[in-house]
């Protein structure tokens, strides 16, 4: 995040109304740089400025008489509006309803769809945070089978964990993590100055489901599952890479 689109979105940001990835990159960039620090200060200062009661004027008393005099003497100047149509109200109405309900059953015929698009962003989201806040592991380590048992009674599952160095992506590491509602494995890969946050969880679905690709925010994230786990891979890799990646993790997770 650079200082052109921190600026961009300062206003947004002080009023509450980015999502966690973009706040959380630019709390990152407020920390190094002292300019756009002082503009989110300013912001802040104006933000709670307007907000004192001084800024308010209390109108007369009799503002309020004369105000709805004036209603009242210019609706009987002016002539009786023209009647509209019992059918152009109704069909008015049932077209203003139908658009309201279009959202509303697509949410309820695709459930999974907003579930699944809800859990993305909770997975870029931590795989952000792991990187601002320098945890990318709980324990570091490129040997498998000292990551594997790091998880032993910190979780209900066993996840498991395949080193892929000798196809170019070596294992850092692992750490707890929580998503979905319930405390997940972390596993971190490298490919070179790029990290990659492999979520794991147990599931009650058995079959396997072929992994599908979404871009958020300028992540790739991967979902997939395997008999009785499910598997989300998250990266700024680029996306040719990022597949190599979870080909590898598939055929390695058999």
């Amino acid at each position: 995040m650079d200082c052109d689109n921190t600026r961009g979105l300062l206003h947004a940001y002080v009023d509450g109304e980015l999502d966690l990835v973009r706040s959380l990159e630019i709390e990152q960039h407020l920390q190094g740089c002292a300019a756009c620090l002082q503009m989110w200060k300013n912001q802040q200062m104006l933000k709670a400025s307007f907000a004192e009661a001084t800024l308010y004027v209390k109108p007369p008393p009799h503002l309020q008489a004369r105000i709805q005099a004036s209603i009242r003497g210019a609706g009987k100047a002016n002539p009786a509006p023209r009647t509209i149509p019992w059918r152009l109200f109704a069909f008015a109405a049932a077209l203003v309803l139908a658009v309201a309900l279009v959202p509303m059953l697509a949410r309820v015929l695709s459930p999974s769809s907003s579930k699944s698009d809800s859990l993305a962003q909770e997975v870029v989201a931590s795989h952000v945070r792991s990187l601002m806040a320098n945890h990318l592991s709980d324990v570091a380590s490129s040997d498998q089978h000292t990551v594997k048992p790091w998880f032993n009674g910190k979780l209900d599952f066993s996840p498991p964990v395949e080193d892929l160095s000798a196809q170019g992506f070596p294992l850092i590491g692992g750490r707890l993590d929580y998503l979905n509602d319930r405390p997940v494995a972390a596993l971190i890969y490298q490919r070179r100055k790029h990290f990659i946050n492999l979520f794991i969880w147990p599931t009650t679905d058995n079959s396997a489901v072929a992994a599908q690709m979404e871009t958020l925010q300028g992540y790739h994230v991967y979902h997939w599952t395997q008999p009785g786990m499910t598997f989300w891979a998250t990266s700024d890799l680029n996306t040719t890479e990022l597949q190599q990646f979870v080909q590898l993790a598939q055929s390695e997770g058999h």
